[in-house]
């Protein structure tokens, strides 16, 4: 089992920045992958960003130049930098872990971007 707890959520202005967190517990050795996604409200969770555990990214175009997914291995926690933000950007994001078959999802931390 994989827990995994999100943080770093909050309130910004456009074209601001933001960085949330997504720290694992557990079977932390088991994760080949850790993804990022977002969920506005009324509409279907979509697919932000991707690191392996070889260290191979890939974005959504919405997000490509804009958002950085990293990790620490040493705290077992991923990251998503999240640069010039658009009100659009405004979701729940959301943390999930890929291995050895089986997806692991966080609660969530709300990011809302308005002026």
């Amino acid at each position: 089992q994989v827990q995994l707890v999100e943080s770093g959520g909050g309130l910004v202005q456009p074209g601001g920045s933001l960085r949330v967190s997504c720290a694992a517990s557990g079977s932390v050795f088991s994760i080949n992958a850790m993804a990022w996604y977002r969920q506005a409200p009324g509409k279907q969770r979509k697919f932000v960003a991707t690191i392996t555990s070889g260290g191979f990214t890939n974005y959504a175009d919405s997000v490509k130049g804009r958002f950085t997914i990293s990790r620490d291995m040493a705290k077992n926690t991923w990251y998503l930098q999240m640069n010039s933000l658009k009100p659009e950007d405004t979701a729940v994001y959301l943390c999930r872990a890929g291995g050895n078959g089986r997806l692991y999802w966080g609660q969530g931390t709300q990011v809302t971007v308005s002026s």
